[in-house]
């Protein structure tokens, strides 16, 4: 069933039966069939509640899928690399055409989602919807309760204010600091740039958990595929409905 208005042609082959070129030619030899009755004329549409069969056999699209890594450092957060560097994609399973949501840079590591939801994606990207992003923070030297105000209020990063966050010492001590962040954007680099910013640079960076998601009890390099109760709880919060379709 497709999830939205296409061509036949495309909806076959991002079902992954085939390419496009070779479904325009099944459909020109009569092999295809929508809501049973075969059709041999290019550029017909499809939508939702249309079935379709190739060689008398129904396809669809596969269900979207979100995956959460424990990512370690020393990996990429792209799907692939000019560079040469490893990305995370070698972490992952083949669960199809999963890409990261937001980043975690190559000295970072923690919990990064996976999905091949778009709609997703781009809504848990978004600082509109305040999904809380949480991170454990090492830092060098012991910032002072007005360097944390500052943080806390916002900092000039690129010309540009950063959000109001939320900020608890872990522990505070001459030598490395921790801090335990609570962010609501994602903007590049974003906590290393702040603490720049008042003059303690981050050492170590692991994010803990997005949303109701953590790495609670999870190895680096883990990857798991999340359930649909996770799925729907996360689509909630950023105002989808109902069940997602593969991408």
């Amino acid at each position: 069933m497709p999830a939205e208005i296409m061509r036949l042609h495309r909806f076959i082959a991002q079902c992954g039966v085939t390419s496009r070129r070779k479904a325009e030619e099944l459909i020109l030899e009569g092999r295809v069939a929508v809501n049973g009755s075969t059709v041999r004329e290019l550029g017909i549409k499809v939508g939702p509640g249309d079935r379709v069969d190739v060689d008398g056999e129904p396809i669809g699209q596969p269900e979207a899928v979100t995956l959460l890594l424990n990512k370690p450092k020393g990996y990429v957060t792209t799907t692939s690399d000019e560079k040469g560097r490893p990305t995370i994609m070698r972490l992952v399973p083949a669960f199809g055409p999963v890409k990261p949501v937001g980043r975690l840079d190559m000295d970072s590591e923690g919990l990064l989602l996976l999905t091949t939801d778009g709609d997703l994606a781009s809504r848990l990207s978004h600082a509109r919807y305040g999904i809380d992003k949480e991170y454990k923070v090492v830092v060098s030297g012991q910032p002072d309760e007005r360097d944390l105000e500052r943080l806390r209020r916002g900092v000039v990063i690129e010309g540009r204010r950063t959000s109001p966050c939320t900020i608890e010492p872990l522990r505070l001590d001459p030598g490395t600091s921790m801090l335990l962040f609570v962010l609501h954007e994602g903007r590049n680099r974003q906590i290393r740039r702040m603490c720049e910013a008042i003059g303690h640079p981050v050492i170590d960076l692991t994010r803990t958990r997005i949303a109701h998601l953590s790495i609670r009890g999870m190895k680096p390099g883990e990857c798991r595929k999340l359930g649909d109760k996770d799925v729907q709880r996360l689509r909630a919060l950023v105002g989808l409905e109902g069940s997602p379709r593969g991408k």
